[in-house]
This record gives structure tokens, sequence and C-alpha cells, in this order.
């Protein structure tokens, strides 16, 4: 990296500079502020080094115009008086980060070198970033390029500009719902309403009603007419969520709707003809519930005239990168977060049971307790649902060797210092490690102290 040390104490100047130096970095050194605003001036520079107190112009003063000149530049500042309050408002005021005088060198370049890695993931992030953008502008709201997306893509494309009946399969969180959106708004349909009805979040008693509606009478709080879904989507398309929840009463009117085109009203004998497309989802096969006797095998067919199966995230691992760049773009108001390289992996292993919600969720709780750091920290990204019944992520047969050995040591590491009720030396005695050893894996596992 190209660096400005600026800094009027000679010891440091040279010592700091031969340091940075001899680790391969392209150094310029100066002595007070005002050389170091021309330099700043005059080159790019990756990162700033410079003490607060400086003779024609301080350090904050720099920092300010250099953040102006050259925003992507990183600032560490010197300073004889150091403390958690004033790392927290040099960083608030634009600083990477700060050293306290006295220091060692290999302070120095543990920092650039963390600087150096922050960077490249940023860089890699930026580029899922325009590869996320570039696929989302291909083919709707969907994120993803592995082969099973691209067989959902397809056969979206085959089947919306058709007006037959389509049966969407897959677990709850894959994205069901996003599958009928596009068809609909796909299709010659899309001037109309895409109506959106979930089963299984309707009480049995009233699924009839939302569908069909009712006229006013019909029952005690029925006191005015109401249309169902089917006719508020006169020419659209109906969307029915779960409808393996479906109880057999309603799939027999549903049937008719299939078979006349028409519906009849709660209290109402009238038919009423209803122009509409019907989309249905399903987290379980369909099929299934058939040959269990709770779903009838003719409404099956007449559902099932194309068949979309919405893959888990766990069969197509390879977008799970895209899909974190997408939502650290959609909750990380603009902050430049990254995931490090063995985090990503370890994404990537674990078995996702509640899907791209899952991951979605697991993402925004990163970003809420990230703090002021830029990187997202692997206990909030994978925190496993409470049906995983384990402290650590589920990654079933999917898991790769080093995520299981790295699970593996986490768990008997928590053994270890609760059987010796937290003392480091004791447990690392136990483990057969140093202490040193014990501190650097907690560490590197963002263990709790």
């Amino acid at each position: 990296m190209k660096v400005l040390l600026a800094d009027d104490e000679r010891t440091i100047a040279v010592t700091l500079g031969d340091a940075l130096r001899g680790a391969g970095h392209e150094v310029t050194v100066v002595s007070d502020g005002e050389l170091a605003l021309r330099s700043v001036q005059g080159e790019a520079f990756d990162c700033i080094i410079t003490d607060i107190r400086m003779p024609k112009v301080d350090g904050l003063t720099l920092m300010k115009k250099a953040k102006e000149l050259q925003p992507e530049a990183a600032v560490i500042l010197i300073t004889a008086y150091g403390s958690g309050e004033l790392g927290f408002q040099v960083a608030k005021d634009g600083a990477y980060d700060f050293l306290q005088k006295p220091f060692f060198n290999e302070d120095v370049l543990f920092k650039l070198e963390r600087l150096a890695s922050f960077r490249a993931l940023r860089a890699e992030n930026l580029r899922l970033k325009d590869e996320l953008v570039g696929q989302a502008r291909q083919f709707g709201r969907f994120i993803g390029t592995s082969p099973r997306m691209q067989q959902v893509y397809d056969q979206i494309r085959a089947v919306a500009p058709s007006d037959c009946s389509v049966l969407i399969e897959g677990e709850n969180g894959t994205g069901k719902e996003l599958v009928a959106q596009q068809i609909h708004y796909s299709s010659p349909r899309r001037p109309g309403t895409l109506e959106v009805i979930s089963i299984a979040s309707q009480p049995e008693s009233l699924i009839d009603d939302a569908l069909f509606g009712h006229v006013k009478g019909a029952f005690t709080d029925a006191r005015t007419d109401r249309a169902g879904k089917f006719e508020s989507a006169a020419g659209g398309t109906v969307f029915i969520d779960d409808i393996d929840d479906m109880p057999m009463q309603s799939q027999v009117k549903l049937l008719r709707v299939l078979q006349e085109r028409q519906i009849e009203r709660i209290g109402e004998a009238k038919p009423i003809k209803v122009d509409v497309r019907i989309i249905a989802a399903t987290k379980v096969s369909l099929w299934g519930r058939v040959q269990e006797e709770k779903f009838r095998e003719d409404l099956f067919h007449r559902l099932n005239v194309a068949e979309i199966k919405v893959p888990p995230l766990r069969e197509r691992a390879g977008d799970i990168p895209l899909l974190v760049a997408h939502f650290i773009e959609k909750y990380g108001k603009g902050q430049p977060f990254t995931v490090p390289s063995d985090v990503m992996r370890a994404l990537e292993g674990y078995a996702w049971p509640g899907n791209v919600r899952e991951l979605e969720q697991s993402v925004q709780r990163a970003i809420v307790y990230a703090g002021g750091e830029k990187e997202l920290k692997r206990e909030y990204l994978l925190k496993p649902l409470p049906m995983a019944g384990s402290d650590v992520p589920q990654a079933g047969n999917l898991a790769s060797l080093e995520l299981v050995r790295r699970e593996a040591e986490v768990k008997h590491i928590r053994h270890v210092l609760a059987h010796t009720q937290g003392h480091k030396a004791e447990a690392a005695r136990i483990l057969g490690i140093t202490r040193k050893n014990l501190w650097e894996k907690m560490k590197e596992y963002g263990m709790e102290e």
C-alpha cells in the first residue's frame, strides 16, 4: 500500500518508516502537517498515518482536508493520550484507527494488514454486488445464478404467457410468493390485480368468506356485501398459498371455480362469473396429501397443470454470497459491511432450515449488532433456529469438514470452560494447549469472555 507518514518526532519517522518499507509498503515520510497536506494534494495514498500534534497543521485538520481530497484514504492518528472514548471520537470524526504512544511498530503493521484485508473483502463485496445487480435486472427481483434457480427462471418464462393453473412447491422461506408475483407480472394479466391469500393464516371458518365473499345478512356480522378474492382479482390472478392446509369443504368450492369459472357468495345462490388465473403454493408434496386422502385428487390435477419446484437454500449454496450482498445493501444503509471468507464458507455449509427468509434475518441481525465494526460476525450470522436444538449450526451432510471441526472445537471449549468455571489457565491445561492458544481460538471463533 502507499502510505504517508507524518510525524515531527524523528525517531518515529525513521524507525516506523523503515518497518513499513520492510513490510513491502511504499512510504512517504514528512515532518510537519503542511508538508503532509501538500503530499495529499499531489498524490493518492491508501493510508495516512499522522501525529495529532504537529507543527503548522495539526493531525485532525490534516485528516479533515485529506478526507475531502481522498475519501477512500484510511487515516490512523497517533496520540500521546488514548482511551476507548478517544477511539470512539476519532472514528466518529472519520479516522480508521488510532495509536497511543508509546507503540510497537508491529502494531502498526498489524493495523495495515487488517486494513488491506478489509479492503480486499470490500472489493469482493462490491464485485458480488455488481454481479447481483446484473442478475436481478435480468430476471425481476430474483437473486441467484445457480443451475437450480436458472431452471426456475426458465419455467416461469414458459408458463407466464399462458393462462394455465400453476402449482408451486417449496419449503417455507424459499420464495414461492415471489415466483407467483413474477408469473403474474410477466403475463398478459399484469394490468389486473394479484390477490394473495394464505390458507394457513386464515381461521378455517373464514376461508370461504375470504375467497368467495358474502352478501348482506349472510351471517350475524354481515352488515354489507363483500367481494372475495376471486371477484377482487377480476382480470388478474389469485395466489393461494399453503393450499395443502385447505379444508375439504373449501376444496370442493375451489374445484368448481376451476371447472366452471364461477363462484357463489356466501348467502347467495346466484352464480357469478369470474375471470381469474389461479396459482397455488404448497410447502409439502401435494400428491402426498392426496395419498393421505387429505386433498382431492381431481383438484390436484386441476391445479397441477404446470408445476414449479423452488429449491431450498441448501441446494443452491452458491447463491449465498449474492444473497448476502443483496441483504447488506438492503439493510446496511450504505455502510460497506463485509463477511470474512471463512465465515462465508460457513454460511454456504449451513443447512438453512428457514431458507432465504432465515438468511435475510441473519444478515439483518448481524448488521444490528455490528456496532462500529464493518465485518459482520459469525455468531450473529450463524444463530440456529430454535428447532435446531443445539448451540451450533446444524449443517447436516452438507457441512464441510472445516465447519464440523470448528463447531466441535467451539462446543468442547465451552464445555471445558464451564467445568473450570471460566478459569482459562486450567481450561488450557485440560485442552493441552497454551493459554495464548486458547485466547486466540476464542477470539477466532467469536466466543464471549
